[in-house]
């Protein structure tokens, strides 16, 4: 028996009891726990359920998608920006001589990095819990504020010991971010607002990468006869700035729909829940649900999902370590190294806005990530090939294989589209950024210090990465293909439409349009409209949902 077969067993019974609470039940008090299947509701269902529904106009929905973006996405894209910069703030360090003030030796650079990642991987668990127990909220601004006292603290360190320790602690505290985030995303948007949202606080992460090299120059200039040495003067000055935004943050950043403060007027908290059914993935449930778990280590995408995570982090980790290295071998000084930097921001935000209006044309995401993931194996090919002696060509090839930052963020949002169900949600993401981190771990130790400033054993990992990330994406996007078929015969057996049609990346006008024709057809099929999103709150997977539409 297939699994798709299991789960609709499973959906028929949910259906009988779902039936049974709506029209016996009593709506329970809010904040309490529900008996019988009511459990299984998320926090939003419960919400709608006691208010009886809402009515509302494209105008009043539009009003409360802009105060969602000005109170969410702004402290996403904030903290997302500093988290880099903290994060980063040793490659700067790199540059102006950390090595050899603090002794470094072999590949113990490499592990300044690597250790970062390591710590993540081995607090995912953790963090993975942390988010479906406890409010969001709290839980980020915890790590953030952990964090910048750990940046601070990494300036008084002289030697590999104290290095190591502040940054496997940077890594514990900033294992949260990424899960909280697509948690975040998918708990305030509905499909399609979802890959601008990711995108926005992707593009403040590569716009830390012009931010960050300009304020390491200007304390490097600073400090360069100064009391301190430089080095200690970024980690010093970044780690200030980055404690200096935690109270911003955390005015701004609200814990979930049902709970935010900016939603206090009128119906404005029952439009933000309520436009949020068509996902059929629910907001946030805090129960730790089993089966979700282990249906996510039977789901094949989850494993798909892990290879090209990790085959695009382990580039990047060892790319974003040693950057400034190869660039500083093509012949520069360190403050012109750092310069040679910030072009890398621009290409990122470039890469990701081009990306994103190609996908809305042409309907798809695999083709588009399949493409861009060629031009950093054309670029790491030049920079094996080009001489040492033609630093224009270097840097043109350095240029062109950067292209691969805009990678994970599209990576993200359509991994994000594409599970449904708060604890499979959760594993999913936690098990995807294990994955990263074990790249961003492996990355940077296949950069050996005996081939500086050449690196080729590094380069010649990333391009193999890179190739097999190809072909993963396009088995995923044929796979889901596969996935959709199924998924439309689940439909007619339970009289529903067939045919959907992803409204993710359609504009506002292309889906309310779409959604009036399918409303209408509906009807003319004798089928109640509200019979499609009808499990929207239910907290079920996307194999348990037959409305669930897998976004290629």
């Amino acid at each position: 028996m297939s699994t798709h077969e299991i789960k609709d067993e499973d959906l028929e019974k949910h259906e009988v009891q779902h039936v049974e609470d709506t029209h016996v039940a009593p709506a329970a008090p809010r904040g309490r726990g529900h008996s019988g299947a009511n459990t299984q509701l998320d926090d939003a269902a419960r919400l709608l359920q006691e208010a009886g529904g809402v009515e509302y106009t494209q105008e009043e929905s539009k009003r409360v998608l802009r105060r969602i973006d000005l109170y969410v996405c702004l402290p996403m894209c904030i903290t997302y920006f500093i988290q880099q910069m903290d994060k980063s703030s040793v490659s700067y360090a790199a540059v102006f001589g950390l090595q050899t003030a603090t002794g470094l030796v072999g590949t113990q650079y490499a592990w300044l990095t690597s250790a970062v990642y390591l710590a993540q991987l081995v607090c995912q668990p953790l963090s993975g819990y942390a988010l479906i127990v406890f409010p969001v909220k709290y839980w980020v601004m915890f790590n953030m504020t952990a964090w910048s006292i750990v940046t601070i603290c990494t300036s008084a360190t002289h030697n590999f010991t104290g290095l190591v320790i502040c940054r496997v602690l940077l890594g514990c505290f900033e294992a949260t971010i990424l899960p909280s985030f697509v948690l975040i995303t998918q708990m305030w948007w509905i499909r399609r607002e979802q890959s601008y949202r990711t995108i926005a606080y992707q593009i403040s992460n590569s716009l830390a990468a012009i931010i960050g090299p300009l304020l390491s120059y200007a304390i490097g200039t600073a400090t360069e006869n100064g009391a301190i040495k430089q080095y200690q003067g970024i980690f010093l000055f970044i780690g200030c700035v980055s404690l200096a935004f935690v109270p911003l943050v955390w005015y701004l950043l609200p814990n979930s729909p049902t709970t935010a403060n900016f939603l206090r007027r009128g119906n404005d908290r029952l439009i933000a829940v309520d436009r949020l059914k068509e996902n059929n993935t629910g907001t946030k449930a805090s129960v730790f649900k089993w089966d979700q778990f282990w249906e996510t280590y039977r789901d094949p995408k989850t494993y798909m999902w892990a290879i090209m995570w990790f085959c695009c982090a382990c580039p990047s980790g060892g790319i974003g370590a040693f950057g400034g290295l190869i660039t500083k071998g093509f012949g520069f000084n360190s403050f012109q190294t750092i310069l040679m930097q910030i072009p890398t921001g621009a290409i990122g935000i470039f890469g990701l806005l081009v990306s994103i209006y190609i996908t809305n044309r042409i309907k798809m995401r695999w083709p588009v990530i399949a493409v861009l993931t060629l031009f950093p194996i054309a670029g790491a090919v030049s920079l094996t090939q080009v001489s040492h002696a033609h630093v224009g060509g270097l840097m043109a090839s350095y240029y062109v294989a950067y292209f691969f930052s805009c990678l994970q963020p599209l990576l993200i949002s359509w991994c994000n589209l594409n599970a449904a169900g708060t604890t499979k949600r959760v594993t999913t993401t936690a098990t995807m950024f294990a994955a990263l981190t074990a790249g961003n771990v492996v990355g940077p130790q296949v950069y050996f210090t005996r081939e500086s400033p050449y690196y080729h054993t590094g380069l010649y990992v990333d391009i193999g990465c890179w190739c097999v990330l190809f072909i993963t994406v396009c088995v995923m996007g044929v796979y889901l293909k596969h996935l959709n078929r199924k998924q439309e015969a689940r439909r007619v057996a339970l009289g529903m439409p067939a045919n959907l049609k992803d409204t993710s990346i359609m504009t506002t006008a292309e889906a309310d349009a779409y959604r009036l024709e399918l409303e209408q057809a509906m009807r003319a099929s004798g089928v109640a409209p509200e019979k499609l999103n009808e499990f929207a709150f239910d907290d079920l997977t996307d194999f348990q949902n037959p409305s669930f539409m897998y976004v290629v």
